[in-house]
């Protein structure tokens, strides 16, 4: 329940990619990894994407996949900031969604934009499964009280809210604080079902562990939720030593963070997984494959992996599937 779809646009899917630095030298690794030959600025991207996932998602455990939009940044005002260093607009999930009954749509609206109650309806309409936003990269402070309605209408209809918490490094951060899950309890308190992306565990050395914190949450929240999306790199790594306690199991979902990279030498170091079968599941090609054995041999019991059928809102084209 944690895809994300990436795109340059250059064929008209309205998609938006600007890498400099650092995050242009991670999306090559990150697309070598997956064993991609075509580079993030050629015309074909887009559709070599999104045929590479498909081909992973039909040959993996899994049946479907949440695949992600990625909204722009704004300021409280509504107004549009120039940062960041993708879009993908909720047009192009809600279309892949339709063309191929694998993926379920995740939408994504800053609560600020000046039309978003709107947008939130076109997208209930469309079928949105899901809404995520990165508070911390899009600038949203998820309590602030001018962000109610958005939340009730959510909860109204059933829409679960995947937010990121902790450390990002993948895109830019725009409001590092805004990684706290503290700032979720204003859509937790409307009766939105949320889920905290990554568990609020850190991803850079500087980064603040919230993951005890999210832990207490979820003490007084019966509909906070964590995913362990991301958690097979070195930092984040550290929250499966926690986690894997089975007195957590009852609150967490599976989701990948495809095409962010998944190594089992972390869970090894981490005194989770033997060394033969981390040896063994490096071999495996297919990424999301691979993070589910991975997740599995470390002791995560099925629920974490169906649980999220639970939380989505689903339209008669997807139904629940019985296993």
């Amino acid at each position: 329940m944690h895809v994300h779809i990436v795109g340059n646009g250059l064929r008209g899917s309205g998609c938006r990619l600007k890498l400099h630095g650092w995050h242009r030298r991670l999306a090559d690794f990150m697309l070598h990894q997956l064993g991609m030959t075509v580079s993030w600025d050629r015309a074909e991207f887009d559709e070599t994407y999104v045929e590479l996932l498909l081909r992973w998602l039909r040959t993996s455990a899994l049946t479907h996949a949440v695949i992600l939009a990625h909204e722009d940044v704004y300021h409280e005002d509504g107004s549009r900031i120039d940062f960041g260093s993708m879009f993908i607009p909720n047009d192009y999930v809600l279309q892949l969604a339709r063309t191929y009954p694998d993926f379920l749509p995740g939408v994504s609206i800053h609560p600020a934009r000046p039309d978003a109650m709107d947008e939130l309806d076109r997208c209930l309409s469309g079928g949105a499964a899901l809404l995520k936003l990165l508070p911390n990269c899009q600038n949203v402070d998820c309590s602030r009280p001018a962000y109610r309605p958005f939340w009730e209408r959510m909860a109204a209809a059933g829409l679960p809210l995947l937010a990121h918490t902790g450390g990002e490094h993948t895109v830019p951060q725009y409001r590092p604080a805004y990684a706290d899950p503290a700032t979720l309890q204003l859509p937790l308190e409307c009766g939105v079902n949320v889920i905290a992306a990554h568990c609020a565990t850190k991803s850079g050395w500087n980064d603040p562990d919230y993951l005890p914190a999210l832990l207490r949450m979820m003490e007084h929240y019966p509909n906070l939720y964590g995913d362990i999306s991301a958690l097979n790199l070195p930092l984040r790594s550290v929250g499966f030593t926690t986690l894997i306690r089975p007195e957590y199991h009852g609150r967490l979902v599976h989701g990948s963070d495809f095409p962010v990279p998944v190594q089992p030498s972390w869970a090894h170091w981490r005194g989770l997984l033997s060394g033969d079968a981390a040896r063994f599941l490096a071999e495996e090609p297919n990424v999301l494959e691979r993070d589910f054995h991975v997740k599995t041999a470390m002791g995560f019991p099925p629920e974490v992996f169906t649980r999220v059928w639970g939380l989505l809102r689903l339209d008669e084209r997807h139904e629940t599937p019985e296993n």
